[in-house]
């Protein structure tokens, strides 16, 4: 998949770079001057100039700001006035000489190097148009920045008027590896990060704080053979790839029928949303079962109420497991997932109803609360917070103990599924967060399945792809439906024909 943004862990980056290192490359220098050429276009932007303009350094003790120092020369060689701030005793000792060599000015909050306040370095921040954040590399595992360094961050956050600032590598104190973000943090505007993005950047909680990310190539070359990214966050272009697209030849069946288990007269809009989500993105047919047909059919005349033939089933939207007739429902469903291999969406009251293990056919759509109450079944101790603060953690042991691929949604959708397949999507706007949207991504995610179903029998990995491509196309159809302001979620339904014909002909692969 070409468009594919990928997530290297801290032990790949350092294995690719280790030959480069020993064989003499200068591999900080590229990373300086890339660090400095995304600075100054970020001047150009604010200021329409370079010269002129002031730019703080936080520097820590490791090659990170090693980094930053480099690249405060290079900014200093082009007439913009640099400050360094350093945070530790041990500081990368040429970089410091080049920058002094430059003209820029060094201050520390450090003990044993000339210390000065923390609030005098927070002036200097301040006024400051751009600050570069290298005080914390890839050696972090997370937990925050701590020490002087760690109160210098905090009053940096705290500012009303924050500069706009640019993190080297990653954001100091994120977890690097796991995306967890548990101490003082300062966020960035824009990360610039080098050979590969590290999975902190992708992954929540850390990737609300990493802004724009730009990965620039320093030379580190391709995983060995059997390497693969922890991380995927897939594009448009990967999304177009997978989508099943018909031809000349396809009819309502080889499109693929989906099964929709949902709504209960208590709450029938979770049928209507689900239902009308599996048309609009394009399955064949839409079947219904449930006590709601008549308010599904007035909203959807082409939904067959009753049983039959499906490749796909949506199961628990509007559902309480208390409901006797959509309890029974769901559990006869799920002999024919598990004895014919018909692919699932689990959401909402189903999951309380899942089957003690299950293939990777099967996704889980719960948030994060649903997901602590279904570990704690499962015998974990972790409540809603602890899956926010760690999701791919928990996410991860929930695929493990169901056998189940396991979508988590949120700000950021986390997908986990078979061969380790680890996928973090961000395309949803703040304003999705709202009643009904989980019920149109189980529409969508059914009709995908429905229409690769052979497909993903044949590679178990590719449901997880499916998976964050239907988070993909959630997100994008709610920009759609009102870029910038408040949707709802039979909006974004409705918006779900024009984003995939959208994404189809950006990428070429229109029907045949």
């Amino acid at each position: 998949m070409s468009g594919v943004l990928v997530a290297w862990t801290s032990d790949q980056v350092r294995a690719l770079e280790e030959p480069l290192l020993a064989a003499g490359l200068p591999l900080m220098q590229r990373a300086s001057f890339a660090l400095a050429v995304q600075v100054a276009g970020v001047l150009r932007d604010r200021r329409r100039r370079v010269g002129g303009a002031r730019v703080v350094v936080l520097v820590g003790g490791g090659n990170n700001g090693g980094d930053a120092l480099y690249a405060g020369a290079e900014l200093a060689r082009r007439g913009v006035a640099v400050r360094a701030v350093t945070t530790s005793q041990r500081v990368h000792e040429a970089g410091l000489a080049a920058l002094r060599t430059a003209g820029g000015r060094v201050v520390s909050v450090a003990d044993g190097r000339g210390q000065v306040p923390v609030d005098e370095a927070v002036a200097l921040v301040a006024g400051a148009d751009v600050v570069l954040d290298g005080v914390l590399g890839i050696g972090s595992r997370g937990g925050g920045v701590g020490g002087v360094a760690g109160e210098l961050v905090a009053a940096v956050a705290a500012l009303p008027d924050r500069p706009f600032v640019v993190a080297v590598d990653v954001p100091s104190g994120i977890g690097v590896d796991d995306g967890t973000s548990t101490g003082p943090v300062l966020g960035a505007d824009l990360t610039v990060t080098f050979g590969a993005a590290k999975p902190g950047l992708l992954l929540p909680p850390a990737a609300r704080s990493v802004g724009r990310v730009e990965v620039v190539d320093i030379g580190l070359g391709d995983l060995p053979d059997g390497g693969h990214p922890l991380v995927a966050r897939l594009e448009p272009s990967d999304a177009a790839a997978l989508w099943p697209v018909p031809d000349a030849a396809s009819h309502k069946y080889t499109r693929g029928v989906v099964g929709v288990v949902a709504g209960t007269r208590s709450y029938p809009g979770a049928a209507v949303l689900a239902t009308t989500a599996a048309v609009r993105t394009g399955a064949g047919m839409v079947r219904y079962l449930g006590d709601v047909g008549e308010t599904v059919v007035a909203h959807r005349p082409e939904v067959v109420v009753g049983p039959g033939r499906v490749q796909s089933w949506v199961f628990g939207p509007g559902v309480s497991p208390d409901d006797a007739g959509q309890r029974r429902r769901i559990e006869f469903a799920f002999e024919g997932v598990l004895q014919r291999g018909e692919a699932a969406v689990v959401d909402a009251g189903a999951l309380e109803l899942l089957p003690p293990h299950v293939g990777p056919h099967v996704v889980l759509t719960p948030h994060a609360g649903e997901l602590a109450r279904l570990l704690t079944r499962l015998g974990a101790d972790v409540d809603r917070a602890g899956v926010e603060a760690e999701p791919l953690r928990w996410a991860r042991l929930a695929h493990e103990r169901t056998g189940a691929t396991v979508l988590l949604k949120g700000g950021v959708t986390v997908v986990v599924g078979r061969g380790g397949a680890v996928y973090a999507q961000a395309d949803a706007p703040a304003w999705l967060a709202t009643a009904g949207a989980g019920d149109v991504l189980a529409g969508i995610l059914g009709a995908l399945l429905a229409g690769r179903v052979d497909d993903l029998h044949d590679d178990a990995s590719l449901v997880a792809a499916l998976a964050a491509t239907a988070a993909l196309v959630h997100g994008r159809a709610a920009q759609r439906a009102n870029p910038g302001g408040p949707v709802d979620a039979a909006a974004v339904a409705e918006a779900l024909p024009g984003t995939i014909a959208e994404l189809l002909r950006e990428a070429g692969t229109l029907a045949r």
